[in-house]
């Protein structure tokens, strides 16, 4: 077998809400071979991977994948159960995985859900599978499966990977309370919630934070000073900046003494109880690293506490217990610490509840001082301490303390942290008991001290405490970004379908954004926000709708939503407000294992799918495809407000939606009708709508009435709605999209349409509005199936008798010359009499059909928007800047342009088609 190649989709995708990897697996000589054809290997298997007796599979029970290999079932199958149970015992709590026939024998597609927050980056599913691949060809040929030393490795990856305990408390406490959480990179670092209420936090650190309260809490004499400038107690301490001043300050202060690093955390070269000068200059050898200065303080007797305060209130305490072990009168110590670390919840450093001890030389000398060694055996019962110092990181342990605390502490721990200025701060203190007051105006170390403040504190002691009560600190914090009844999110559109995308996205964005809102739109074009063009690319997919949604400017998202992020990578945001599918057609069949209709349906309905509760879904009552979209389970689980949209009065599924009480958007003799209940509401005369040349544009109308009925499910007004599409102008608003120039005498269409029912109605739409025999100048896209291609051209030839073929630079995989052969081929057998032409590049292609057109209207489809702006550019062809109102052409003499009089919509009918070409765009007769 072979791993082929592997994907991570982040976002909801076609198979669950959580994260997955598709990984493509080569079966190659184990092609079409099944586990009963091989003797002795599902007994072996489960010898080697015991747990896979408990995996379910299909059967919903366990032994379910058992009994498919004792039926029979193919080797993929068994890779994909064989790397669950390799990810189960590396340390990933994932349990969904799918095995997928992809298009030929041998070929397989396993999908395998991955933790919720793995770095999208990660190896760990790449090795996983590479590993199971390796242990089934092991046992299939009775080797040594020989995988513990490489799953070692793996599970090292997965223990370094993970979010640490402070961190994931945190994205925990924001998903229950329905807060977006997307994790930076491979970073303990997470942005939480959408736009303009999107927020950073790295572990207890918030955008919050201070940056002079880090500073100060980093540097622990400024610490000390303010706090006792503030009267809050703290150890006599000075910095000393060699052994000896050390050993001079350990005497001027009396000892014990605490020598520790002027900044650092954790514990780390921290020496207590230093009663000698000979201490104190080892001590502060070992504290003073790169800094060249110690901090010597007086040693404070009592029990070591931590305070959490977050937003000057007292949230949680612990007493902090150094790290020990207790004798069980046989076990000698080394065993005892070997015993205490194979406690589940301790891992290495801060990715677990506890911290494993490390019998490290500050052990030892610890353990010195107690006449004892690593080899010495306690007694039952008898409890041996390992360090002086109570910190977590080192070993250590807590005991849940809050409901203890004295009011006098817990206002002396708020002033510690306001002090500073942090608003989560973590106080280190020594008091004899925290639940005593303390002593009025006590200070000294006789009444307890405030020993440090910390900057990002550890959650880790509160949330699961060896004893006590667990707290949710981690909700606390959250609350201090996100007070209750604050929100986290801003509304979200997701628009998809096979055309109209790109429109019916900038139509919906350019409302919004006349009502008020500062918009981000991801789009075929790029990344817009403010109307801004931000980043420029084909971002339809995920990665930019997180753009947008990470823009803190941002107060409504609208995102296209194309067919081939969902696949690849899944949907870039959790939930949208609204979905819209403008329709559903034939394209891109036959890629990334989708080939029929049914399967693309499958992957358009997610974003109706993957909607709140109660959210809106927008839907084409006149593409039954589309509409039907409304009855699957996953979309009505939602309990969904749907709204049709159609330009056919009387359609059947808009009429018993409306019976039942539904909301539906329709054109209504000439006019954008909102029909809700018994009520309607007319929104537009379509004459208004620019580019819609009095409806005859009809896909334009479409686009229209979808875009009107997702910006009313978010509360846009009947009046902000006309405003604005009155404004949408083509050119300015709708680049690329059935733009009109005018060049050698002629009426040039610049569209993106590349699929056949794209082009059927744009033909309709030139024929409709200008008449005569208009020309075209095309390409279309090599990535298309060749009978898809075919169907294209067929549609092309039915609308255009005279045809320029040209090939974009990028053939997507094509050779030369092969789309051009196919096209016309299809063109000359669909309509014998087409004239059919090739040329070099847009601009000729261009040329060639100008030459042609002899006045007539050309069509010019383009793959890149800007090289087909030069090729226009090239000729000298002028936007025409007529209104397009379907009434009066109204445009501006300075193009050489006339303005005629206006003629009604059925005056335009009656009139001809060429009579309506003239009325929707006059040129003078020097253009000709």
């Amino acid at each position: 077998m072979r791993l082929e190649d592997l994907r991570h989709l982040s976002g909801p995708n076609v198979f669950t809400a959580k994260p997955v990897i598709l990984a493509r697996v080569e079966l190659e000589e184990l092609t079409c071979q099944e586990t009963t054809g091989h003797p002795g290997f599902a007994e072996r298997l489960t010898a080697a991977l015991p747990g896979l007796a408990g995996h379910h599979c299909a059967a919903g029970r366990p032994g379910g994948f058992l009994a498919a290999m004792a039926r029979g079932t193919y080797f993929g199958h068994v890779t994909e159960h064989v790397a669950l149970e390799l990810s189960a015992l590396a340390g990933r709590d994932v349990h969904l995985g799918r095995t997928i026939w992809a298009g030929a024998d041998g070929r397989y597609d396993v999908m395998m859900e991955c933790p919720q927050d793995e770095p999208a980056e990660s190896g760990v599913p790449a090795d996983l599978l590479r590993l199971a691949i390796a242990t089934v060809d092991g046992i299939l040929h009775e080797r040594d499966a020989g995988f513990p030393a490489e799953l070692a490795r793996i599970s090292g990856a997965v223990e370094r990977e993970r979010l640490g305990v402070s961190t994931a408390a945190l994205a925990a406490a924001a998903r229950r309370r329905g807060i977006p959480v997307r994790r930076v990179g491979s970073l303990s670092m997470l942005r939480l919630g959408y736009g303009r209420h999107r927020r950073l936090v790295r572990a207890a650190l918030t955008e919050q934070t201070s940056v002079i309260g880090v500073d100060i809490a980093a540097d622990k004499m400024l610490a000390k000073r303010l706090l006792a400038d503030a009267g809050i107690p703290v150890p006599d301490g000075v910095v000393a900046w060699s052994a000896e001043e050390a050993a001079a300050a350990l005497e001027a202060l009396g000892g014990p003494v605490v020598v520790k690093p002027c900044t650092g955390s954790h514990g780390v070269n921290v020496s207590v109880g230093v009663a000698t000068g000979e201490e104190a200059a080892a001590a502060f050898a070992a504290a003073a690293g790169e800094h060249g200065g110690a901090i010597v303080e007086r040693f404070v007797p009592g029990t070591d506490y931590r305070v959490l305060v977050v937003d000057g209130r007292v949230t949680a305490a612990a007493e902090l217990r150094p790290a020990a072990v207790t004798g069980d009168g046989s076990s000698d110590i080394s065993e005892l610490i070997a015993r205490v670390n194979a406690d589940p919840r301790r891992g290495e450093g801060h990715s677990r509840e506890l911290t494993r001890i490390r019998l490290d030389a500050s052990v030892a000398a610890h353990l010195a001082g107690q006449g004892l060694d690593r080899h010495s055996v306690p007694a039952s019962g008898q409890v041996v301490t390992l360090r002086r110092n109570a910190n977590l990181s080192t070993g250590g342990t807590s005991r849940d303390v809050t409901d203890q605390v004295h009011g006098d502490v817990a206002d002396m721990c708020r002033r510690a942290a306001a002090v500073v200025g942090l608003d989560v701060c973590g106080i280190d203190m020594r008091l004899a008991d925290i639940s005593a007051p303390l002593p009025a105006g006590g200070h000294g170390a006789g009444h307890g001290a405030v020993l440090e403040v910390n900057a990002c504190p550890g959650l880790r002691m509160h949330l699961s405490p060896d004893e006590g009560t667990p707290r949710d600190v981690a909700g606390a914090v959250i609350d201090t970004l996100y007070p209750p009844g604050a929100p986290s999110r801003i509304p979200v559109i997701a628009v998809t379908g096979t055309n109209g995308k790109t429109t019916t996205v900038r139509m919906i964005g350019h409302i919004l954004g006349q009502a008020g809102l500062r918009v981000g739109m991801s789009t075929t074009d790029g990344v817009y926000a403010g109307g801004r063009l931000v980043y420029e690319a084909d971002a339809s997919g995920p990665r930019s709708a997180e753009m947008v949604l990470d823009d803190t400017s941002v107060e409504a998202a609208v995102l296209e939503t194309a067919r081939g992020g969902i696949i690849r990578r899944g949907l870039g945001y959790d939930k949208a407000d609204v979905a819209v599918i403008t329709n559903i057609a034939a394209d891109h069949l036959g890629t990334d294992g989708v080939d029929g209709i049914g399967q693309l349906v499958d992957v358009k309905a997610l974003i109706a799918e993957e909607i709140h509760d109660g959210g809106t879904v927008v839907l084409n009552a006149d593409d039954p495809t589309a509409a039907a979209i409304a009855g699957r389970p996953r979309v009505r689980r939602h309990a969904p407000v749907i709204r049709y949209f159609s330009l056919s009065g009387g359609n059947p599924v808009a009429e018993r939606h409306r019976q039942a009480g539904g909301i539906t958007c329709e054109l209504r003799d000439g006019q954008l009708v909102e029909f809700d209940g018994t009520r309607e509401r007319v929104l537009l005369g379509v004459a208004e709508l620019p580019g819609a040349f009095g409806g005859l544009a009809r896909h334009l109308v479409a686009n229209a009435l979808a875009a009107v009925a997702a910006c009313r499910a978010v509360g846009v007004s009947a009046k902000d709605i006309r405003r604005a599409l009155r404004t949408f102008t083509p050119g300015e608003a709708n680049p690329g999209r059935g733009n009109v120039y005018l060049a050698a005498g002629s009426p040039v269409i610049l569209d993106y349409g590349h699929n056949a029912a794209a082009l059927a109605a744009t033909g309709r739409m030139i024929s409709d509005v200008w008449g005569g025999e208009p020309v075209a100048a095309i390409t279309l896209p090599g990535d298309r199936r060749d009978d898809l291609v075919t169907a294209t051209a067929e549609t092309i030839a039915a609308w255009f008798g005279r045809v320029v073929v040209y090939e974009d630079a990028d053939k997507r995989g094509r050779a030369p010359g092969e789309m051009t052969g196919l096209i016309t081929a299809a063109m000359r057998r669909s309509r014998p009499a087409a004239t059919c032409s090739a040329a070099e590049g847009p601009e000729a292609a261009l040329r060639a059909a100008l030459g042609m057109a002899a006045g007539s209207p050309v069509l010019f489809l383009y793959e890149k928007l800007g090289t087909a702006r030069h090729a226009l550019e090239a000729i000298g062809a002028q936007p025409c800047p007529a209104a397009w109102d379907g009434t009066a052409a109204a445009v501006s003499p300075a193009h050489g342009i006339t303005s005629w009089p206006a003629m009604s919509q059925p005056a335009m009918a009656a009139a001809g088609p060429l009579r309506r070409a003239d009325q929707a765009c006059q040129w003078n007769r020097g253009h000709r």
